[in-house]
């Protein structure tokens, strides 16, 4: 029987919280679909006034959070079951998010086109960032040669 290696502790996959991701992202993608809404409701013409960010685009704020929801449960759920953080869960996600909104249109030849171009946009970006990530201590090397040091009192013996 042949054993794996054992992990370093770099190399040890921390469990992420599905739940509380979708949660947050999903509030987060809300907000920015309000934004959106907001703006769509300024550049139509209507005669509904402001009550037309909720009643006309509002389902704007909707599919915005569902599709950040779906994409950051989806790609936490992914890596916990596969425990390694790649490419393929933000492909996943991105999959995932990318299908809910093509649903948003009832077609489903438009949810499988938009489940590959934005699972291949995540995978594209999760997969460039790993290229050109670096290491923990890295970062934290460049991070001391960015920042000064604050100086330490000069202590003169006295004589």
């Amino acid at each position: 029987m042949s054993e794996l290696p054992p992990q370093t502790l770099e190399d040890a996959f921390e469990s992420k919280p599905a739940l509380r991701n979708a949660a947050t992202i999903g509030f987060q993608a809300g907000i920015v679909g309000a934004f959106v809404s907001a703006v769509q409701n300024a550049l139509g013409s209507h005669s509904r006034g402001a009550a037309g960010f909720l009643t006309r685009s509002g389902g704007t704020i909707g599919t915005f959070a569902a599709m950040g929801a779906t994409f950051a449960f989806t790609e936490a759920a992914i890596a916990n079951q596969r425990e390694t953080n790649d490419a393929l869960n933000g492909i996943a996600g991105g999959c995932a998010a990318g299908f809910l909104a093509g649903l948003r249109t009832r077609s489903i030849p438009v949810a499988l086109g938009s489940c590959a171009v934005i699972g291949a946009a995540m995978g594209t970006f999760d997969y460039a960032g790993e290229i050109a990530g670096r290491s923990k201590e890295k970062k934290e090397e460049k991070r001391k040669q960015f920042f000064k040091s604050v100086p330490q009192p000069v202590n003169h013996a006295s004589e």
